[in-house]
C-alpha cells in the first residue's frame, strides 16, 4: 500500500489530462519543486523512458532520476526512482467521469529507502511529499481547466 494516495477531479477529458501528465518536461508547470527536467532519448513517453529532474528540497537542490515502469494511455502510468538514498515510486490513474467528459487523477506515492541513510531520510521526505502532492494536483487542475496546459 502506498504511503500517500491523493485524488483530484478535473473538468477535462481523460485523454487531455493524460497527454499533459505524459509530457514529462512540463511537470515543472504544475509541480513547483521542479527546477528542470531532462528526458533521455527523446520520443514519446513509454515504459523504460528515463527522466532526470532537478528539484528544490529544503536547503538545496537535488537531482532525481526515475524510469517509467508502466504506461497505458490514457489510464495508468507508474515510475520508479533509480538512484539516491531515497527513491520515489508511484502510480497514477486517470479515470473517466461523467461519460468521459471529466477525469479523476489519483496518485499513489512512496519512497523506497535502501540503506540506513534512506531509512533516516524517508520520514522527512514523506512529510514534504504529503504537502507537495495535493498542492501539485490543485495546480494541475487549475492549469488544465484554465486552458494553460
Amino acid at each position: 500500500m502506498a504511503a500517500i494516495t491523493e485524488s483530484v477531479e478535473i473538468n477535462r477529458r481523460p485523454e487531455d489530462v493524460f497527454a499533459y501528465i505524459d509530457d514529462l518536461e512540463r511537470h515543472g508547470e504544475w509541480q513547483e519543486e521542479i527546477v528542470s527536467v531532462r528526458v533521455e532519448g527523446g520520443g514519446p513517453t513509454k515504459v523504460g523512458t528515463r527522466a532526470i529532474e532537478r528539484r528544490k528540497v529544503p536547503g538545496r537542490e537535488q537531482t532525481v532520476t526515475y524510469e517509467i515502469t508502466e504506461h497505458d494511455p490514457p489510464r495508468t502510468f507508474a515510475f520508479h526512482g533509480t538512484d539516491g538514498p531515497i527513491r520515489p515510486v508511484g502510480k497514477g490513474t486517470v479515470e473517466p467521469l461523467d461519460g468521459g467528459e471529466r477525469s479523476r487523477v489519483t496518485i499513489e506515492f512512496d519512497f523506497e529507502a535502501p540503506g540506513i541513510g534512506g531509512k533516516l531520510l524517508r520520514p522527512i521526505a514523506l512529510a514534504q511529499a504529503r504537502k507537495a502532492i495535493p498542492k501539485g494536483q490543485r495546480r494541475l487542475k487549475e492549469r488544465l481547466e484554465s486552458g494553460d496546459a
